[in-house]
């Protein structure tokens, strides 16, 4: 079984890396979504309606896959010998800021359906300030994983 963690490892590692990559676009772009939907919905007819299919599709074929298969390629990773030395900060910097990635992934969807129900609170600038969120988990993430700190 060890053996064969080894041999698919680096598939495993690209997998991963090409997950994150769509599942990163996703966390930048839905908020980006969320400002013009708040600030262009109003004032164009069946724009709102635009703006969630749009939000839905992008959430439910790109973002949630992606996610799940980051987790899944994360965790297989973590799980072969060798690779992983859980004495040292960074895997748990990591770990956590994957954490908050998720949540922050959750919170978007829930902002979704605050839209689908008419109940969105947030301004165009309170989320344009979360659009921030995923950009420093990223450097904490990028920067663990190189540096090993």
């Amino acid at each position: 079984m060890e053996d064969l963690l080894f041999v698919i490892y680096p598939w495993v590692k690209s997998l991963h890396i090409m997950a994150v990559i769509s599942w990163m676009a996703g966390l930048f772009y839905l908020p980006r979504l969320f400002v013009y939907h708040v600030e262009k919905a109003e004032k164009v007819q069946d724009a709102s309606a635009i703006f969630q299919e749009m939000e839905e599709k992008l959430i439910r074929v790109i973002m949630r896959p992606a996610m799940v298969v980051s987790w899944v390629c994360g965790l297989l990773m973590v799980l072969t010998p060798g690779i992983v030395d859980w004495t040292e900060i960074w895997p748990w910097a990591k770990g956590a800021s994957v954490i908050g990635m998720t949540w922050f992934h959750h919170w978007l969807a829930l902002r979704r359906k605050d839209f689908l129900e008419g109940r969105n609170q947030l301004t165009g600038r309170q989320y344009r300030m979360m659009n921030e969120v995923p950009t420093l988990l990223m450097v904490v993430i990028v920067l663990a994983v190189i540096l090993k700190f």
